[in-house]
């Protein structure tokens, strides 16, 4: 694509785990200033406000990957032109198999987690999900973190009041069963799981890993081996670390540096396609 074509792309945001579309309020003005149509889909029945998702925790946690995936293959297929798909966390995962479907001019991961396959498991990433896994009763449950919990797994280069402050606005419980099954059991059961995709499929979308070097929940050593399972694919793959930032990339302070350095790169090496499978 010319940069004439690509400099409009739509957007698509996808937020992660513990987090709902309001973590990307400030993307999404910034990216609609520089002319960009953004949509920015939930996972369904999370339509709803943070508040409301807290009072009710089983929305949360009947959630599957299965239906959330179809709604998103939905979304960007209802769009005019193939975008650029942009995942957090979770998010990340969701983008990587959007893009295994075919979908997306080109796609960004930010601290993503990783798809099937991934087995490393450094001691920060363990200390951040130990309180959803040391419990097997959580599988069946909405599982959230305290003040606490979330400083050190999301916000650890902020203070401790500027971490609250984002907790008290922004968390919700996660859906245990996700962590449980695509976190912990996914790489050991048999056959392809849900997140499983074609890592070394050769028609997709150029795609970008973006990792923050001081992520304690998806630390680099993660977002390399994902990475690195690209390696035999035909189409570009790129890692770029931001050395000094938390798994709260997107929010934190700087965050303008990550969301211009992503659009920029998408944009330079978006493809073009028809957006069909």
């Amino acid at each position: 694509m010319t940069a004439s074509t690509t400099e409009t792309l739509p957007i698509v945001l996808i937020h992660g785990l513990w987090m709902t579309a309001r973590s990307w309020d400030r993307w999404v003005e910034h990216y609609q200033a520089k002319g960009h149509e953004v949509v920015v889909p939930t996972y369904p029945g999370f339509e709803i406000e943070v508040e409301a998702l807290r009072e009710h925790p089983e929305i949360i946690a009947e959630a599957s990957v299965p239906a959330t995936l179809d709604h998103l293959i939905e979304v960007v297929e209802a769009l005019d032109r193939p975008p650029i798909i942009m995942g957090h966390s979770f998010g990340g995962t969701f983008t990587q198999l959007l893009v295994n479907r075919g979908l997306g001019a080109a796609a960004v991961t930010i601290d993503s987690a990783p798809p099937e396959g991934v087995r490393v498991n450094p001691p920060s990433q363990i200390k951040s999900l130990f309180p959803i896994l040391s419990n097997p009763a959580n599988r069946h449950r909405a599982v959230g973190f305290t003040k606490e919990q979330f400083h050190y797994a999301f916000a650890n280069t902020s203070t401790r009041e500027e971490s609250d402050a984002a907790y008290d606005r922004l968390h919700i419980p996660a859906p245990g069963s996700w962590v449980w099954a695509y976190g912990l059991i996914a790489n050991w059961k048999p056959g392809h799981q849900e997140t499983w995709v074609d890592y070394d499929l050769d028609d997709r979308a150029p795609l970008l890993f973006i990792s923050g070097g001081k992520d304690h929940l998806m630390p680099p050593s993660v977002i390399r081996s994902n990475a690195k399972k690209y390696r035999d694919s035909d189409s570009l793959t790129e890692l770029y670390e931001f050395p000094e930032r938390s798994h709260f990339t997107g929010v934190e302070p700087g965050w303008e540096q990550v969301a211009d350095y992503a659009l920029e790169w998408a944009t330079r090496h978006a493809r073009d396609t028809d957006n069909r499978p």
